[in-house]
């Protein structure tokens, strides 16, 4: 994993940029090597059976596998436009359930890229949603 190339990514945009140089040193490194933790579900993220909305679920692999198109070494400064999300919902994740989520670039070439990302129970591990997500990464012009 190329964490310098996250870091890069992370980095970009005005005010974001000057929090993120005042980080102590490998700051970084431990929130994309560990995953983060989410301690909030705000109301509107549940659906009508108290589990995570698959729209809000949808969106987790529009964000999350985004942020991996950087780990394999991508350096443009953006990850580029969302051509197809997929999810599939293979079981529900309730209120203070823990979930694991881990995102996975397939192929990242000039033009696409292919993440699929996966969404576990932590206590069991078990598979309660799966996703792809393919971006055009646009190709700079030489002009």
């Amino acid at each position: 994993m190329d964490l310098e190339a996250v870091k890069r990514y992370l980095e970009k945009g005005g005010e974001t940029a000057s929090m993120v140089d005042e980080l102590p040193p490998r700051f970084l490194e431990p929130l994309i090597m560990n995953g983060l933790r989410v301690d909030l579900i705000e109301p509107g993220r549940l659906n009508g059976a108290n589990s995570l909305h698959g729209g809000a679920t949808a969106a987790l692999v529009d964000v999350v596998g985004s942020a991996a198109i950087p780990t394999v070494g991508y350096a443009a400064p953006s990850t580029g436009v969302s051509v197809e999300i997929n999810v599939s919902y293979l079981d529900a994740a309730y209120v203070d359930e823990e979930i694991e989520i881990e995102a996975r670039a397939l192929r990242v070439g000039k033009a696409v890229a292919v993440i699929s990302v996966e969404f576990r129970k932590k206590k069991t591990g078990k598979v309660f949603a799966q996703g792809r997500h393919t971006k055009y990464l646009a190709i700079s012009s030489k002009m």
